[in-house]
């Protein structure tokens, strides 16, 4: 059974370093699709600069085209429910009451979001719920950036072939992936002084960003 990939983020705005990032994962971790979910409230972070439906908008217009890619609302139309932070423990227990108990689940993210791993809401039960897909770049020493508890389930879980991988959920895989020196934070930084970010990301979501005057000088 082919896994699910999950992506989350505040995408604010997405980008071609998170394009990438889902297109290698679903090479490397041979996922059927990636969903993109964009974040309400991120809890470990400032509040998005902008709104929830622009941000969505924005990876709806990016992912076009690609059909492995689909977009995946629920954690917004979570919030507009209930205010708060949103969980990724909320959301995977969500996905996998909806997938069913054998559905192969990829939670992705980047070396940097990893390391912070232990900071997150009963980050122990994620690996109860999901895979956790980690994009590193070439040359990262990640093992010796690690707090002892999270370098500790990395050494029981952690898998080098994740196509042998038949459980639903446990493990944790190391993709190397394409160097992109891409953040949302310096995209932003360049559209407010009004200096070209063209190249950086789609075409369709710079013209969607011009067009509703986001992030202003």
């Amino acid at each position: 059974m082919q896994a699910i990939g999950l992506f989350g983020g505040t995408f604010d705005p997405i980008h071609y370093g998170h394009l990438r990032l889902a297109e290698e994962m679903a090479g490397a971790l041979n996922l059927r699709e990636v969903r993109f979910i964009p974040a309400a409230q991120p809890p470990l972070r400032a509040a998005p600069q902008t709104s929830a439906p622009h941000r969505v908008e924005m990876v709806r217009r990016a992912i076009t085209g690609n059909p492995r890619f689909v977009l995946d609302e629920r954690e917004v139309h979570r919030a507009e429910r209930h205010a708060g932070p949103s969980y990724t423990v909320d959301t995977l227990s969500e996905l996998r009451a909806e997938v069913g108990p054998e559905q192969p689940l990829y939670w992705l993210l980047g070396a940097d979001a990893f390391v912070n791993l232990p900071g997150w809401h009963q980050w122990r039960r994620l690996f109860e719920l999901a895979h956790i897909g980690v994009a590193e770049r070439p040359g990262t020493l990640l093992q010796q950036t690690l707090a002892e508890d999270l370098r500790s389930e990395m050494t029981k879980r952690c898998v080098n072939d994740a196509a042998e991988t038949r459980a639903a959920a446990g493990t944790i895989s190391i993709v190397p992936m394409t160097p992109l020196a891409i953040s949302a934070r310096r995209i932003r930084a360049a559209l407010t002084a009004q200096t070209s970010v063209r190249y950086l990301l789609p075409d369709t979501v710079l013209d969607y960003i011009q067009q509703q005057h986001l992030y202003p000088s």
